[in-house]
């Protein structure tokens, strides 16, 4: 209509969006460099850091490297969404996008594995859980992380409390000198409630009784059966959280998508407009 001028709207890209995903990751890259730091502290309290053959001398689990690489994957995505998202960086946002997506097809795979192979993953489970018993006295990082898992599942050992024949201090061979000698960890002990003070000493000797004498001073139960039962009585917890996990990860790649959508219509939009960068630019000047 005369007199009257026609607007297009241009693409834009979304704030919204835009400081949700940075705000989205820079919680995650806070928190990776907490974890990260940790993890450094406690293998520097350990003379890890000036020694690093020692990585390779436990036999069992260090749990220190569950921070140092938790906390090191959180720390590369945070900062690719967060610089990425601030400084609309389409490769930042395409690595933290794609890095993502793997870890999210590796949980699904890991997951899938996990239900087909059942068997084999409880006997791959028996055998970690022997790994770190031999290595009980060797880390005390290791050390509390399995008087944790036993205290909390009230079990012993992957199987039974004779697992523990397998470390060197409380197995039961004539030629053993320990004082633990026959004996398993206190977190193995059923607790007395009226105990103000925890025995540590309530193991000693406790596998030279018969198994129901046993059942009174430990748990006999072993941690892989635990754990099991445990799952089946937390499924419901347990596949929630994952799914929540799942739908944080879906969420933020299609968010990051989504900005490297809008970045590319605006510099596309920007290239249109521009005389000099157009390739139709030449066209445009015969009347």
């Amino acid at each position: 209509m005369p007199g009257k001028h026609q607007h297009f709207q241009e693409p834009e890209v979304g704030c919204c969006g835009k400081y949700f995903l940075f705000g989205f990751n820079i919680v995650f890259w806070v928190l990776g460099a907490l974890f990260l730091a940790i993890g450094l502290w406690a293998w520097g309290e350990k003379g890890v850091l000036s020694n690093l053959s020692a990585l390779t001398d436990l036999g069992g689990l260090d749990p220190v490297w569950l921070f140092v690489v938790v906390g090191g994957i959180m720390s590369v995505l945070g900062f690719a969404g967060c610089i990425g998202a601030l400084r609309e960086n389409t490769f930042l946002l395409k690595f933290f996008s794609v890095f993502l997506g793997l870890i999210f097809f590796l949980e699904l795979a890991t997951g899938i594995l996990a239900f087909v192979f059942k068997d084999w993953i409880r006997d791959q489970l028996n055998l970690f859980i022997n790994n770190n018993v031999k290595a009980y006295r060797d880390d005390i990082d290791l050390q509390n992380l399995i008087d944790f898992a036993q205290e909390y599942w009230s079990c012993c050992g992957a199987r039974g409390p004779n697992d523990w024949n397998l470390n060197i201090y409380f197995n039961c061979t004539d030629l053993n000198p320990s004082r633990e000698r026959c004996g398993v960890p206190f977190s193995c002990c059923v607790r007395d409630p009226a105990e103000d003070v925890l025995n540590t000493q309530c193991g000693y000797d406790v596998r030279l009784k018969l198994e129901l004498e046993q059942q009174g001073s430990i748990h006999t139960k072993g941690c892989v059966g635990q754990f099991e039962k445990w799952l089946q009585d937390n499924l419901i917890v347990v596949a929630g959280v994952f799914v929540g996990i799942a739908l944080l990860q879906i969420f933020g790649i299609c968010l990051a998508q989504n900005l490297v959508s809008d970045i590319k219509a605006v510099k596309a939009n920007c290239r249109d407009l521009d005389p000099a960068r157009s390739p139709l630019w030449p066209q445009r000047l015969r009347f």
